[in-house]
Protein backbone atom coordinates (compact mmCIF):
# COMPACT_ATOMS: atom_id res chain seq x y z
CA UNK A 1 0.00 0.00 0.00
CA UNK A 2 1.38 3.23 -0.94
CA UNK A 3 3.09 5.11 0.28
CA UNK A 4 5.59 2.84 -1.71
CA UNK A 5 8.93 4.26 -4.29
CA UNK A 6 6.60 2.19 -7.00
CA UNK A 7 3.11 1.79 -7.46
CA UNK A 8 1.86 -0.92 -10.18
CA UNK A 9 -1.46 -0.67 -11.38
CA UNK A 10 -2.46 -3.43 -13.78
CA UNK A 11 -5.44 -3.33 -15.92
CA UNK A 12 -6.82 -6.50 -17.72
CA UNK A 13 -9.43 -7.59 -20.42
CA UNK A 14 -10.73 -6.13 -23.30
CA UNK A 15 -10.67 -2.51 -22.71
CA UNK A 16 -7.02 -2.54 -21.32
CA UNK A 17 -5.70 -1.23 -24.52
CA UNK A 18 -7.88 1.47 -25.21
CA UNK A 19 -7.17 2.73 -21.02
CA UNK A 20 -3.63 2.60 -21.62
CA UNK A 21 -3.89 4.81 -24.48
CA UNK A 22 -6.52 7.32 -23.42
CA UNK A 23 -3.87 8.33 -20.32
CA UNK A 24 -0.44 7.56 -22.27
CA UNK A 25 -1.94 8.42 -25.20
CA UNK A 26 -0.41 6.04 -27.28
CA UNK A 27 -0.11 2.43 -27.11
CA UNK A 28 3.66 1.22 -26.65
CA UNK A 29 5.62 -1.91 -28.20
CA UNK A 30 4.60 -4.96 -26.58
CA UNK A 31 6.03 -6.21 -23.92
CA UNK A 32 8.88 -3.01 -23.42
CA UNK A 33 8.95 -1.02 -21.20
CA UNK A 34 8.40 2.84 -22.12
CA UNK A 35 8.48 6.05 -19.99
CA UNK A 36 5.44 8.41 -20.96
CA UNK A 37 3.32 11.20 -19.34
CA UNK A 38 0.44 10.44 -17.47
CA UNK A 39 -2.71 12.92 -18.17
CA UNK A 40 -6.42 12.71 -16.74
CA UNK A 41 -9.48 13.18 -19.60
CA UNK A 42 -9.14 16.67 -19.12
CA UNK A 43 -5.10 16.82 -20.07
CA UNK A 44 -4.18 17.08 -16.57
CA UNK A 45 -0.90 15.80 -15.72
CA UNK A 46 -0.83 12.71 -13.59
CA UNK A 47 2.74 11.68 -13.27
CA UNK A 48 5.46 10.51 -15.77
CA UNK A 49 5.46 6.40 -15.32
CA UNK A 50 7.16 3.68 -17.18
CA UNK A 51 4.09 1.93 -19.32
CA UNK A 52 3.69 -1.63 -20.48
CA UNK A 53 1.71 -3.62 -22.86
CA UNK A 54 1.06 -7.15 -22.97
CA UNK A 55 -1.60 -8.46 -25.61
CA UNK A 56 -3.35 -12.01 -24.54
CA UNK A 57 -3.41 -14.44 -24.42
CA UNK A 58 0.26 -14.93 -23.47
CA UNK A 59 -0.18 -12.77 -20.36
CA UNK A 60 -0.57 -13.43 -17.05
CA UNK A 61 -4.90 -13.61 -16.69
CA UNK A 62 -5.16 -14.99 -20.32
CA UNK A 63 -6.33 -11.54 -21.57
CA UNK A 64 -5.27 -8.01 -22.55
CA UNK A 65 -3.14 -6.29 -19.60
CA UNK A 66 -1.67 -3.10 -19.22
CA UNK A 67 0.75 -2.00 -16.49
CA UNK A 68 1.67 1.49 -15.24
CA UNK A 69 4.71 1.55 -12.84
CA UNK A 70 4.69 5.10 -11.16
CA UNK A 71 5.36 7.15 -8.26
CA UNK A 72 4.18 5.58 -5.46
CA UNK A 73 3.08 8.27 -3.38
CA UNK A 74 -0.83 8.06 -2.09
CA UNK A 75 -1.86 11.15 -4.18
CA UNK A 76 -0.45 10.28 -7.29
CA UNK A 77 -2.09 6.58 -7.32
CA UNK A 78 -5.23 7.94 -6.10
CA UNK A 79 -5.41 10.79 -8.96
CA UNK A 80 -4.54 7.86 -11.58
CA UNK A 81 -7.13 5.34 -10.39
CA UNK A 82 -9.77 8.25 -10.17
CA UNK A 83 -8.80 8.81 -13.74
CA UNK A 84 -9.20 5.06 -14.88
CA UNK A 85 -12.57 5.13 -13.10
CA UNK A 86 -14.08 7.49 -15.00
CA UNK A 87 -13.51 5.18 -18.79
CA UNK A 88 -16.39 2.91 -19.60
CA UNK A 89 -16.46 -0.61 -19.05
CA UNK A 90 -13.91 -0.47 -16.26
CA UNK A 91 -14.06 -1.50 -12.85
CA UNK A 92 -12.08 -2.10 -9.48
CA UNK A 93 -10.40 -5.72 -9.47
CA UNK A 94 -11.17 -7.41 -6.52
CA UNK A 95 -8.99 -8.95 -3.57
CA UNK A 96 -7.43 -11.95 -6.00
CA UNK A 97 -9.32 -11.41 -9.09
CA UNK A 98 -6.32 -11.30 -11.86
CA UNK A 99 -4.83 -14.65 -10.16
CA UNK A 100 -8.87 -16.21 -10.54
CA UNK A 101 -8.89 -14.69 -13.93
CA UNK A 102 -5.55 -16.25 -14.75
CA UNK A 103 -6.92 -19.56 -13.37
CA UNK A 104 -10.05 -19.41 -15.52
CA UNK A 105 -8.37 -19.16 -18.03
CA UNK A 106 -6.18 -21.86 -18.02
CA UNK A 107 -2.37 -19.71 -17.23
CA UNK A 108 -2.55 -21.36 -14.12
CA UNK A 109 -4.16 -24.40 -12.25
CA UNK A 110 -5.59 -24.59 -8.74
CA UNK A 111 -2.63 -25.97 -7.32
CA UNK A 112 -0.47 -22.70 -8.46
CA UNK A 113 -2.60 -20.48 -7.48
CA UNK A 114 -2.90 -21.87 -3.76
CA UNK A 115 0.77 -22.18 -3.94
CA UNK A 116 0.82 -18.69 -5.25
CA UNK A 117 -1.63 -17.22 -2.39
CA UNK A 118 1.11 -19.26 0.34
CA UNK A 119 4.11 -17.11 -1.26
CA UNK A 120 2.41 -14.03 -1.09
CA UNK A 121 1.97 -14.96 2.80
CA UNK A 122 5.58 -16.38 3.36
CA UNK A 123 7.48 -15.09 6.05
CA UNK A 124 10.24 -18.03 6.52
CA UNK A 125 12.65 -19.47 4.27
CA UNK A 126 10.98 -23.14 4.62
CA UNK A 127 7.52 -21.29 4.04
CA UNK A 128 9.05 -19.66 0.85
CA UNK A 129 10.78 -22.90 -0.70
CA UNK A 130 7.49 -24.39 -0.35
CA UNK A 131 5.44 -22.39 -1.51
CA UNK A 132 7.60 -21.27 -4.50
CA UNK A 133 7.47 -25.31 -5.88
CA UNK A 134 3.69 -25.53 -5.46
CA UNK A 135 3.36 -22.02 -7.48
CA UNK A 136 5.91 -23.64 -10.55
CA UNK A 137 4.09 -26.55 -11.27
CA UNK A 138 5.57 -29.57 -8.66
CA UNK A 139 2.46 -30.68 -7.83
CA UNK A 140 0.66 -30.02 -10.91
CA UNK A 141 3.23 -32.25 -12.60
CA UNK A 142 2.92 -35.09 -10.50
CA UNK A 143 -0.96 -35.14 -11.00
CA UNK A 144 -0.59 -34.55 -14.72
CA UNK A 145 2.00 -37.95 -14.39
CA UNK A 146 -0.35 -39.83 -12.53
CA UNK A 147 -3.00 -39.06 -15.07
CA UNK A 148 -1.38 -40.31 -17.93
CA UNK A 149 -0.79 -43.21 -15.80
CA UNK A 150 -4.63 -43.61 -15.35
CA UNK A 151 -5.28 -42.80 -18.87
CA UNK A 152 -3.52 -45.80 -19.79
CA UNK A 153 -4.63 -47.97 -17.73
CA UNK A 154 -8.36 -46.75 -18.83
CA UNK A 155 -7.69 -47.04 -22.49
CA UNK A 156 -6.43 -50.88 -21.66
CA UNK A 157 -9.70 -51.38 -20.01
CA UNK A 158 -11.86 -49.73 -22.39
CA UNK A 159 -10.36 -51.72 -24.91
CA UNK A 160 -10.34 -54.83 -23.32
CA UNK A 161 -14.42 -54.55 -23.01
CA UNK A 162 -14.82 -53.30 -26.22
CA UNK A 163 -12.92 -55.08 -28.65
CA UNK A 164 -11.52 -58.04 -26.78
CA UNK A 165 -12.45 -61.74 -28.43
CA UNK A 166 -15.46 -62.60 -26.03
CA UNK A 167 -14.17 -66.33 -26.17
CA UNK A 168 -10.71 -65.60 -25.27
CA UNK A 169 -10.99 -65.72 -21.63
CA UNK A 170 -7.27 -66.23 -20.72
CA UNK A 171 -6.28 -63.16 -22.23
CA UNK A 172 -8.92 -61.04 -20.57
CA UNK A 173 -7.64 -62.59 -17.19
CA UNK A 174 -3.87 -61.59 -18.07
CA UNK A 175 -5.77 -57.98 -18.95
CA UNK A 176 -6.95 -57.68 -15.61
CA UNK A 177 -4.25 -58.65 -13.67
CA UNK A 178 -2.08 -56.02 -15.21
CA UNK A 179 -4.77 -53.94 -14.23
CA UNK A 180 -4.47 -54.30 -11.25
CA UNK A 181 -0.98 -54.45 -11.04
CA UNK A 182 -0.99 -50.74 -12.02
CA UNK A 183 -3.69 -49.84 -10.03
CA UNK A 184 -1.88 -51.17 -6.61
CA UNK A 185 1.57 -49.51 -8.10
CA UNK A 186 -0.05 -46.05 -8.10
CA UNK A 187 -2.02 -46.94 -5.40
CA UNK A 188 1.38 -47.09 -3.63
CA UNK A 189 2.71 -43.35 -4.68
CA UNK A 190 0.01 -41.92 -3.73
CA UNK A 191 0.39 -43.38 -0.61
CA UNK A 192 4.03 -42.18 -0.75
CA UNK A 193 3.05 -38.49 -0.89
CA UNK A 194 0.62 -38.99 1.63
CA UNK A 195 3.22 -40.22 4.24
CA UNK A 196 4.72 -36.70 3.64
CA UNK A 197 4.34 -33.96 6.40
CA UNK A 198 1.20 -31.68 5.59
CA UNK A 199 1.94 -28.23 3.92
CA UNK A 200 0.41 -26.59 6.82
CA UNK A 201 2.90 -27.61 9.49
CA UNK A 202 5.26 -25.45 7.64
CA UNK A 203 2.93 -22.82 6.52
CA UNK A 204 1.60 -22.41 10.47
CA UNK A 205 3.99 -23.29 12.01
CA UNK A 206 5.46 -26.59 14.44
CA UNK A 207 4.06 -26.54 17.64
CA UNK A 208 6.95 -26.66 20.11
CA UNK A 209 5.63 -26.86 23.54
CA UNK A 210 7.30 -26.25 26.74
CA UNK A 211 6.17 -28.03 29.86
CA UNK A 212 6.96 -29.64 33.41
CA UNK A 213 6.19 -29.11 37.25
CA UNK A 214 5.63 -25.43 38.48
CA UNK A 215 8.54 -23.60 39.04
CA UNK A 216 10.63 -25.53 36.42
CA UNK A 217 11.80 -22.75 34.91
CA UNK A 218 9.13 -22.77 31.76
CA UNK A 219 8.37 -19.01 31.21
CA UNK A 220 11.86 -17.88 31.98
CA UNK A 221 12.80 -20.19 28.96
CA UNK A 222 10.23 -19.08 26.57
CA UNK A 223 10.69 -15.56 28.07
CA UNK A 224 14.96 -16.01 26.58
CA UNK A 225 13.72 -18.01 23.32
CA UNK A 226 11.62 -14.97 21.97
CA UNK A 227 14.19 -12.50 24.01
CA UNK A 228 11.12 -10.01 25.51
CA UNK A 229 9.02 -10.51 28.42
CA UNK A 230 5.80 -12.70 27.35
CA UNK A 231 5.09 -14.94 30.75
CA UNK A 232 5.13 -13.85 34.15
CA UNK A 233 8.14 -15.34 36.15
CA UNK A 234 7.52 -15.92 39.95
CA UNK A 235 8.43 -18.40 42.37
CA UNK A 236 4.72 -19.03 43.36
CA UNK A 237 3.48 -22.13 42.07
CA UNK A 238 0.43 -22.14 39.89
CA UNK A 239 1.44 -18.28 38.31
CA UNK A 240 1.20 -19.72 34.18
CA UNK A 241 -2.51 -20.64 34.52
CA UNK A 242 -3.49 -20.50 30.31
CA UNK A 243 -1.53 -21.62 27.46
CA UNK A 244 0.62 -18.95 26.46
CA UNK A 245 2.03 -19.07 22.72
CA UNK A 246 3.83 -17.40 20.53
CA UNK A 247 5.61 -17.26 16.64
CA UNK A 248 8.69 -17.35 16.46
CA UNK A 249 11.24 -18.47 13.83
CA UNK A 250 14.53 -20.56 13.46
CA UNK A 251 16.90 -20.99 10.81
CA UNK A 252 13.85 -20.22 8.65
CA UNK A 253 11.30 -22.87 10.12
CA UNK A 254 8.25 -21.30 11.30
CA UNK A 255 7.67 -22.38 15.15
CA UNK A 256 4.59 -21.66 17.47
CA UNK A 257 6.45 -22.18 21.23
CA UNK A 258 3.81 -22.58 24.38
CA UNK A 259 4.13 -21.93 27.66
CA UNK A 260 2.06 -23.93 29.74
CA UNK A 261 0.83 -24.43 32.93
CA UNK A 262 2.70 -26.17 36.02
CA UNK A 263 1.95 -30.36 36.40
CA UNK A 264 0.43 -31.46 39.30
CA UNK A 265 -1.68 -33.63 40.53
CA UNK A 266 -3.08 -31.59 43.17
CA UNK A 267 -3.91 -27.41 43.04
CA UNK A 268 -4.99 -24.81 45.23
CA UNK A 269 -7.95 -23.90 43.20
CA UNK A 270 -10.37 -24.80 40.44
CA UNK A 271 -8.99 -22.24 37.73
CA UNK A 272 -5.47 -23.40 37.80
CA UNK A 273 -6.87 -26.94 37.07
CA UNK A 274 -8.50 -26.16 33.74
CA UNK A 275 -4.82 -24.78 33.19
CA UNK A 276 -3.36 -27.99 33.89
CA UNK A 277 -5.86 -29.87 31.52
CA UNK A 278 -5.06 -27.26 29.18
CA UNK A 279 -1.42 -27.62 29.58
CA UNK A 280 -2.11 -31.56 29.12
CA UNK A 281 -3.74 -31.07 25.60
CA UNK A 282 -0.89 -28.99 24.37
CA UNK A 283 1.37 -31.37 24.93
CA UNK A 284 -0.82 -34.35 23.01
CA UNK A 285 -0.72 -31.92 20.41
CA UNK A 286 2.75 -30.79 20.14
CA UNK A 287 4.87 -31.70 17.10
CA UNK A 288 8.20 -30.93 19.61
CA UNK A 289 8.07 -31.12 23.25
CA UNK A 290 10.43 -29.45 25.61
CA UNK A 291 10.28 -30.99 28.94
CA UNK A 292 11.80 -29.25 31.89
CA UNK A 293 10.52 -31.87 34.86
CA UNK A 294 12.17 -35.37 36.22
CA UNK A 295 12.98 -37.78 33.16
CA UNK A 296 10.42 -40.03 35.26
CA UNK A 297 7.48 -38.15 34.87
CA UNK A 298 7.86 -37.09 31.28
CA UNK A 299 4.95 -37.56 29.01
CA UNK A 300 4.45 -40.39 26.22
CA UNK A 301 5.90 -37.90 22.94
CA UNK A 302 7.61 -38.96 19.83
CA UNK A 303 9.92 -35.77 19.78
CA UNK A 304 11.08 -35.21 23.30
CA UNK A 305 13.81 -33.29 24.44
CA UNK A 306 14.18 -33.74 28.15
CA UNK A 307 16.12 -30.39 29.76
CA UNK A 308 18.16 -29.92 33.30
CA UNK A 309 17.10 -26.30 33.63
CA UNK A 310 18.00 -23.82 35.81
CA UNK A 311 21.61 -24.72 36.35
CA UNK A 312 22.62 -21.73 37.93
CA UNK A 313 20.68 -22.69 40.94
CA UNK A 314 22.69 -25.91 41.13
CA UNK A 315 25.72 -26.04 39.56
CA UNK A 316 28.38 -27.12 42.25
CA UNK A 317 25.61 -29.64 43.78
CA UNK A 318 27.64 -32.78 43.27
CA UNK A 319 23.58 -34.95 43.67
CA UNK A 320 22.16 -32.75 41.10
CA UNK A 321 24.83 -32.33 38.70
CA UNK A 322 25.05 -36.47 38.69
CA UNK A 323 21.28 -36.44 37.75
CA UNK A 324 21.35 -34.17 35.11
CA UNK A 325 23.11 -36.62 33.25
CA UNK A 326 20.09 -38.46 32.27
CA UNK A 327 18.62 -35.39 30.48
CA UNK A 328 19.91 -34.69 26.81
CA UNK A 329 20.67 -31.07 27.99
CA UNK A 330 22.09 -28.78 30.86
CA UNK A 331 20.41 -25.39 30.52
CA UNK A 332 20.16 -22.19 32.13
CA UNK A 333 18.00 -19.69 30.85
CA UNK A 334 18.89 -16.91 33.08
CA UNK A 335 22.95 -17.04 32.36
CA UNK A 336 22.63 -18.42 28.23
CA UNK A 337 24.32 -21.58 29.23
CA UNK A 338 23.19 -24.26 26.78
CA UNK A 339 20.89 -22.26 24.61
CA UNK A 340 22.52 -22.40 21.33
CA UNK A 341 22.43 -26.30 21.78
CA UNK A 342 18.99 -25.95 22.75
CA UNK A 343 18.31 -24.00 19.33
CA UNK A 344 20.15 -26.59 17.38
CA UNK A 345 18.43 -29.43 18.89
CA UNK A 346 15.03 -27.98 18.11
CA UNK A 347 15.81 -27.28 14.08
CA UNK A 348 17.30 -30.78 14.00
CA UNK A 349 14.17 -32.18 15.33
CA UNK A 350 12.38 -30.03 12.83
CA UNK A 351 14.10 -30.65 9.82
CA UNK A 352 12.31 -34.48 10.16
CA UNK A 353 9.15 -33.03 10.21
CA UNK A 354 9.58 -30.87 7.16
CA UNK A 355 9.50 -32.33 3.43
CA UNK A 356 13.24 -33.26 2.16
CA UNK A 357 14.95 -31.07 -0.61
CA UNK A 358 12.78 -31.22 -3.37
CA UNK A 359 10.14 -32.59 -2.25
CA UNK A 360 6.47 -31.10 -2.22
CA UNK A 361 4.23 -30.85 0.72
CA UNK A 362 0.15 -31.18 0.26
CA UNK A 363 -2.32 -28.72 1.80
CA UNK A 364 -5.52 -30.38 3.28
CA UNK A 365 -7.86 -30.48 0.20
CA UNK A 366 -4.81 -31.64 -1.80
CA UNK A 367 -4.27 -34.19 0.90
CA UNK A 368 -8.14 -35.45 0.92
CA UNK A 369 -8.58 -35.86 -2.65
CA UNK A 370 -5.24 -37.36 -3.38
CA UNK A 371 -6.56 -39.85 -0.11
CA UNK A 372 -10.20 -40.45 -1.95
CA UNK A 373 -7.92 -41.35 -5.23
CA UNK A 374 -5.32 -44.22 -3.41
CA UNK A 375 -8.60 -45.51 -2.08
CA UNK A 376 -10.75 -45.70 -5.66
CA UNK A 377 -6.92 -47.81 -6.31
CA UNK A 378 -7.06 -50.28 -3.44
CA UNK A 379 -8.55 -53.66 -4.64
CA UNK A 380 -9.14 -56.29 -2.53
CA UNK A 381 -7.57 -59.36 -3.60
CA UNK A 382 -10.27 -62.40 -4.41
CA UNK A 383 -13.00 -59.39 -4.43
CA UNK A 384 -15.55 -59.40 -6.62
CA UNK A 385 -14.35 -56.67 -8.18
CA UNK A 386 -11.01 -57.92 -8.73
CA UNK A 387 -12.48 -60.01 -11.78
CA UNK A 388 -15.21 -57.12 -13.14
CA UNK A 389 -13.60 -55.32 -15.70
CA UNK A 390 -16.58 -52.83 -15.71
CA UNK A 391 -15.84 -52.13 -11.69
CA UNK A 392 -12.43 -51.70 -12.33
CA UNK A 393 -13.10 -48.96 -15.03
CA UNK A 394 -15.02 -46.80 -12.93
CA UNK A 395 -12.79 -46.98 -9.98
CA UNK A 396 -9.98 -45.58 -12.20
CA UNK A 397 -12.67 -43.58 -13.58
CA UNK A 398 -13.30 -42.31 -9.66
CA UNK A 399 -9.33 -41.95 -9.37
CA UNK A 400 -9.07 -39.82 -11.77
CA UNK A 401 -12.02 -37.23 -10.97
CA UNK A 402 -10.24 -37.28 -7.61
CA UNK A 403 -7.11 -36.21 -8.78
CA UNK A 404 -8.89 -33.35 -10.63
CA UNK A 405 -9.54 -32.07 -7.78
CA UNK A 406 -6.04 -30.66 -7.02
CA UNK A 407 -5.92 -28.83 -9.89
CA UNK A 408 -9.16 -27.57 -10.17
CA UNK A 409 -10.56 -29.45 -13.48
CA UNK A 410 -13.42 -30.64 -11.92
CA UNK A 411 -16.24 -29.91 -9.20
CA UNK A 412 -14.26 -26.57 -7.22
CA UNK A 413 -16.40 -23.60 -7.78
CA UNK A 414 -17.58 -23.82 -4.01
CA UNK A 415 -13.85 -23.10 -2.94
CA UNK A 416 -12.67 -20.67 -5.62
CA UNK A 417 -14.25 -17.85 -3.87
CA UNK A 418 -12.59 -18.78 -0.19
CA UNK A 419 -9.51 -19.25 -2.15
CA UNK A 420 -8.85 -16.00 -4.46
CA UNK A 421 -10.60 -13.85 -1.58
CA UNK A 422 -6.90 -13.74 0.37
CA UNK A 423 -5.05 -12.26 -2.12
CA UNK A 424 -4.59 -8.82 -2.42
CA UNK A 425 -6.11 -6.26 -5.01
CA UNK A 426 -3.29 -6.32 -6.96
CA UNK A 427 -3.22 -9.84 -7.53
Amino acid sequence: MPPAAIAVVRVSGPQAGAALQMLAGRLPAARRATLAEIKSMDGEPLDRALILWFPGPATATGEDLAELHLHGGRAVVAAVEAALATLPGLRRAEAGEFTRRAFLSGRIDLAEAEGLADLLAAETESQRVQALGMASGHVSRAVAGWQERLLTLMAGAEAELNFADEDDVQAGEIVTLNLIAGMTDLGQELAGWLARPAAEVISEGLSVVIAGPPNAGKSTLINALVRRELAIVSPVAGTTRDVIETPLALDGIAMRFSDTAGLRSESADDIEMIGIDRAKAAVEGADILLWLGAPNDVPNHPRTILIAAQADRWRGDAAAEAEAGRYDLILSAATGEGMEALHRMIVEMARTLLPREGEAALRQRQRAALGKARDWLRIAAGSREASDLILLAERLRLASGALDRITGRAGVEDMLDTLFGRFCIGK
